[in-house]
């Protein structure tokens, strides 16, 4: 029986409350020690399931992880054989799909299950898989296992990976076919150990990509271009070990704001990176939002009753982006009039908002990418679904401003990627407890 959270909602807040470490820089942080069989430390982990996960999937292995401190870890994959990865562990996350560049880079092949993650919709590996074709590598796929179709019919299932690269990878130029967060830092890791030169084309330039490129260039890679669209490595035979931080995480800081702003009362966020949410913050304030810059690093968010989202258009960074989408739709509830949604990226990213109607919220949906929401309207507490982490803590959201009893049916999605949620949210004066059936 999955772990539930029982929020009583009345929207009052006060108090402080820490970002942590992002998640989305973490886990690939992680994959990329294994491109050395020297020690690496990673620090300012989020202590969070997908982190987790991520060490058992390389301790399973063989690679050894000694906590160091509370939040950093030394990983020694010195030692390790990609034969005993963890397949159904793979199958249950989406972030393992990190480990195929590393471990094929390094030892020439590899055989992996499709990654697995959040129910959002369609998640192909097709741009990892074109970008390692063009660097040598030869992919095929091994036919495992059965699966039922609606009529009863027994099909075989694709789903397990063979990569193979022995003579090593070659460098080039890589166009990749989308912003794609992950398939970048796939192609990052890839060329750091690449024969020759790589030109990375259509690059996400996400702040967890730069933490990744400057990871790697402390383990020895030649990368420039971090940041940007158009990044260029040039390989090395061996990378080293090193030391890093994981950086704070933007979308947490978002989503803390959000919550400040829809609920009443106040909440000062600490280690916020303002510059990585310049349109989130440019957006909010213009709708009417309480935002208060007080350093680099803390702002101080107020309640209004009133402010006006007419629009909100997820976009790659540093546009709005779609891991914001979520908890942005719960704040159109209680904006003045309509807000449009359009999220382009996944088509299942808006079934949170079926959860939001269930409680009481005008929303009507256009499309699987669009959808108008008419507020302000009240929100009544009952049984909620997430289905992915960003939705979990969307609904978390929506649960603190409802009127009577909200039951998170699943908190594993908000463990994902959001740090021990209820006890943080208890320092700023939110009924909320954890219970298990």
């Amino acid at each position: 029986m999955p772990e539930r959270l029982i929020i009583n909602g009345d929207g009052r807040i006060k108090g402080n409350i820490e970002v942590r470490g992002s998640k989305n820089a973490a886990t690939p942080m992680i994959a990329a020690s294994l491109l050395s069989d020297k020690p690496c430390t990673i620090s300012n982990l989020p202590l969070i399931d997908d982190v987790y996960k991520m060490i058992k999937l390389i301790e399973s292995m063989g690679a050894k992880v000694s906590w160091k401190e509370e939040r950093t870890i030394e990983i020694d994959a010195g030692d390790i054989d990609p034969d005993k990865l963890d397949q159904e562990l793979v199958a249950q996350m989406r972030s393992s799909v990190l480990l195929i560049s590393p471990l094929l880079a390094r030892f020439g092949k590899l055989r992996i299950r499709h990654p697995g993650g959040c129910v959002i919709g369609s998640r192909s590996i097709k741009t990892h898989l074109e970008f390692l074709k063009k660097m040598g590598a030869r992919v095929y796929l091994e036919e495992v296992g059965q699966k039922e179709l609606n009529n009863g019919e027994l099909v075989k299932k694709a789903d397990l990976y063979h990569f193979e690269a022995e003579e090593g990878l070659r460098g080039g130029e890589i166009i990749l076919d989308e912003f794609s967060v992950t398939a970048t830092e796939n192609a990052l890791m890839a060329a750091s150990l690449a024969k020759g030169e790589t030109t990375i084309k259509i690059a996400a330039s996400e702040p967890h990509v730069s933490n990744l490129a400057l990871f790697l260039k402390k383990m020895g890679a030649q990368i420039t271009g971090e940041g940007t669209h158009s990044m260029r490595v040039k390989g090395r035979d061996i990378l080293k070990g090193a030391n890093h931080g994981v950086i704070y995480d933007y979308l947490e800081a978002g989503t803390f704001t959000l919550i400040g702003l829809v609920s009443r009362g106040e909440v000062e966020i600490e280690n916020v990176p303002i510059n990585d949410l310049d349109l989130f913050f440019s957006m909010l304030k213009k709708g009417g939002g309480d935002i208060k810059f007080l350093s680099e690093d803390r702002i101080r968010v107020k309640g209004k009753k009133k402010m006006v989202l007419e629009k909100i258009q997820t976009m790659p960074y540093p546009g709005i982006p779609t891991d914001l989408q979520s908890p942005l739709g719960v704040l159109a509830t209680q904006t003045q009039g309509l807000t449009l949604i359009h999220d382009p990226l996944y088509e299942g990213r808006l079934k949170y908002l079926e959860e939001l109607n269930k409680m009481g919220a005008e929303i009507v949906m256009c499309d699987p990418h669009r959808a108008i929401i008419n507020g302000p309207t009240t929100l009544q507490g009952t049984n909620l679904d997430p289905l992915d982490l960003r939705s979990g803590a969307a609904l978390i959201m929506a649960g603190i401003i409802a009127q009577g009893t909200t039951i998170i049916r699943d908190v594993s999605q908000a463990d994902r990627g959001y740090e021990r949620i209820e006890e943080r949210l208890q320092k700023i004066g939110v009924d909320v407890r954890r219970f298990k059936e």
